[in-house]
C-alpha cells in the first residue's frame, strides 16, 4: 500500500479516537499510546512506532487485540499491526536508505510463506524447525540444513523464515542468497571491491547480517576459494549467535568435493530431509493451489484431486505443473464450470504422454532435465534473464543438445528461445572449455547426462 505521510497520520488519529473511550484509563492512554504513530503499511500490516520501548512491548503484549480492533473499525481492513521502537524504526531506515554494495538483488520472494506451505508427513519436521527458527533466530538451531530433490518446498521454507523474521522481528537484516551469488560476490571480494563504509565481504557479514539464508549451497563444490570464504563467514556469525540456514539437494555428507570443515559444520547443527509428498499431502497442495488462484475446490470432483495425486507427486512442482496445465485446459479449450475425472485426464494427457515416453531423447527434454537440475523453470532457462546461474544452465542445456543428439547450431538455438548461431556456438564452446578444469561443471554435466540416457 503506497500512501503519503499526511495519509498515514490521518488513519493513526481515528485509531487512537476510538481506543481512548474504549481503554477506559486515561493513565495508559498517556503513558502508552500517545506519541505512537504509523512509519508504513506494507501488504495487509501496519508497522506502528511506539513512543518507548517500554511501550512498544506493552502494547504488542496487552493491547495487541485492542489495537486489531480499533483498525479494523475505523479503516475497514482486517490489517494485523505490528509495533516497533524508535530506534528499531531507524537501524531499518538506515538499512533501507543505503544502497548495498554486496547481493544488490538479494530479494526475498513474498508469495512463499508458512500460511500458504501446505504441511504433511514428507515435510513436517522441516517446517516445524523452520517455525521455531522464524520465532527465535539465532537461539535454537544453527545451521539448520534441509536438504531434498529439487521441487519440494525447501526453497518455499527459507523465503518463509525470511518473510517471517521481516514481519516479526523488523529490526533484524535478513540476507537470502543463492549459493550460486555467493560466488559471483566472493569474485568481487577476490578483486577488493568493498562497501561505502570500507568493509569487505567478511566484515560486511559480521556488522549487517542477522539471518542468513543459503539456497542451494552444492553449488559452492569444487570452487576452492569460495568454499574458503564461506567457511570463514560461517564461522564469523556462528561465533556471534547469528542464525543460519541452508538448503541442499542432498545430505552435507554425499556432496562430493565440499571442504570438508564445512560438512563438519553444516550437520553439527540440525540437518532435516524433505521427501516426496504422500497422496494425502498431494491432493492437499492441490487444493491450496486452486484457494490461492481465487477458485472453489467444489468446483472439482474430489476424485480429480486423486488421479493428479497419484501420477503427478514426485515433487510439488510436478504437481503445479499439472494443475496449471488443467486450469488452463478449462478456460481456454474446455470451459466447464464443474472440472470432472474425463475433463481432467483430457487436459494432462500431454504430460501423461511424456511421462510414458522419458526415453525419448528431445531438446524438450534436455530443457526441463537441466531446468530442474537447476530448480529453474523451463520459460527462465529459455528466457532473456542473465543471472549466474540461470547462463550456466541455459549454456549446459545448448552443450547437451550439442553432444548428445549432434544438433545443427541454428536448431539448438531454436529450441533454447530463439538465439542466433554465434550465440550458441559460444555458449557451447564455453562449456566446453571449462570442462577440463571446473569439477562442478564436471558433475553437473555427468550427472545430468545419466538423467537423460538411462
Amino acid at each position: 500500500m503506497e500512501t503519503d505521510n499526511a495519509t498515514y497520520t490521518q488513519i493513526w488519529d481515528r485509531v487512537l479516537i476510538w481506543i481512548k473511550p474504549n481503554l477506559n484509563d486515561d493513565s495508559v492512554y498517556a503513558t502508552f499510546f500517545q506519541g505512537s504513530y504509523i512509519d508504513r503499511i506494507e501488504g495487509n500490516t501496519i508497522y506502528a512506532v511506539a513512543n518507548t520501548g517500554l511501550a512498544k512491548e506493552v502494547l504488542s503484549k496487552n493491547y495487541g487485540e485492542l489495537v486489531s480492533s480499533a483498525v479494523l473499525k475505523t479503516t475497514g481492513t482486517n490489517f494485523k499491526v505490528v509495533f516497533m521502537s524508535e530506534e528499531e524504526r531507524s537501524q531499518k531506515a538506515k538499512i533501507q536508505e543505503e544502497e548495498p554494495v554486496f547481493f544488490p538483488d538479494s530479494r526475498l520472494n513474498p508469495n512463499y510463506t508458512f500460511a500458504n506451505f501446505v504441511v504433511g508427513a514428507s515435510n513436517r519436521e522441516a517446517y516445524q524447525a523452520a517455525l521455531m527458527i522464524a520465532r527465535n533466530p539465532g537461539k535454537l538451531y544453527s545451521p539448520l540444513l534441509i536438504y531434498s530433490d529439487s521441487g519440494l518446498g525447501k526453497t518455499h521454507l527459507l523465503h518463509a523464515i525470511g518473510n517471517s523474521i521481516h514481519e516479526n522481528k523488523p529490526n533484524l537484516n535478513v540476507l537470502y542468497t543463492s549459493a550460486a551469488d555467493f560466488v559471483d560476490e566472493y569474485v568481487r571480494y577476490a578483486r577488493g571491491d568493498k562497501d561505502k563504509d570500507g568493509n569487505s565481504l567478511v566484515s560486511y557479514f559480521s556488522k549487517s547480517v542477522d539471518v542468513f539464508l543459503v539456497d542451494d549451497i552444492q553449488f559452492l563444490v569444487g570452487k576452492k576459494g569460495t568454499m574458503e570464504s564461506f567457511f570463514v563467514v560461517f564461522s564469523k556469525l556462528y561465533e556471534q549467535g547469528k542464525q543460519i540456514v541452508i538448503t541442499s539437494d542432498q545430505h552435507p555428507n554425499r556432496l562430493d568435493g565440499l571442504d570438508q570443515r564445512l560438512k563438519t559444520r553444516f550437520i553439527q547443527g540440525l540437518t532435516l530431509a524433505i521427501i516426496p509428498p504422500d497422496l494425502p499431502t498431494s491432493e492437499e497442495i492441490l487444493r491450496s493451489r486452486i484457494a490461492q488462484s481465487g477458485l472453489n475446490a467444489d468446483d472439482f470432483d474430489p476424485d480429480v484431486f486423486t488421479f493428479l495425486a497419484q501420477h503427478f507427486s514426485s515433487s510439488v512442482r510436478e504437481l503445479e505443473e499439472a494443475l496449471n496445465r488443467l486450469l488452463f485446459y478449462t478456460v481456454s479449450i474446455c470451459q466447464v464450470k464443474h472440472v470432472t475425472l474425463d475433463v481432467a485426464k483430457d487436459a494432462v494427457s500431454g504430460l501423461l504422454k511424456e511421462q510414458g515416453n522419458q526415453g525419448k531423447l528431445c531438446e524438450a527434454r534436455i530443457i526441463s532435465t537441466v531446468a530442474d537440475y537447476y530448480n529453474l523453470s523451463p520459460s527462465q532457462l529459455t528466457g532473456k534473464i542473465r543471472t549466474s546461474q540461470i547462463a550456466l544452465a541455459r549454456h549446459i542445456a545448448m552443450y547437451l543438445m550439442r553432444t548428445l543428439m549432434d544438433d545443427q547450431y541454428a536448431k539448438i538455438g531454436e529450441a533454447m528461445g530463439g538465439r542466433d548461431h554465434a550465440t550458441v556456438m559460444s555458449a557451447v564452446q564455453k562449456v566446453e572449455k571449462s570442462l577440463r578444469d571446473d569439477e562442478l561443471l564436471q558433475k553437473a554435466v555427468s550427472e545430468l547426462t545419466l538423467r537423460l540416457t538411462k
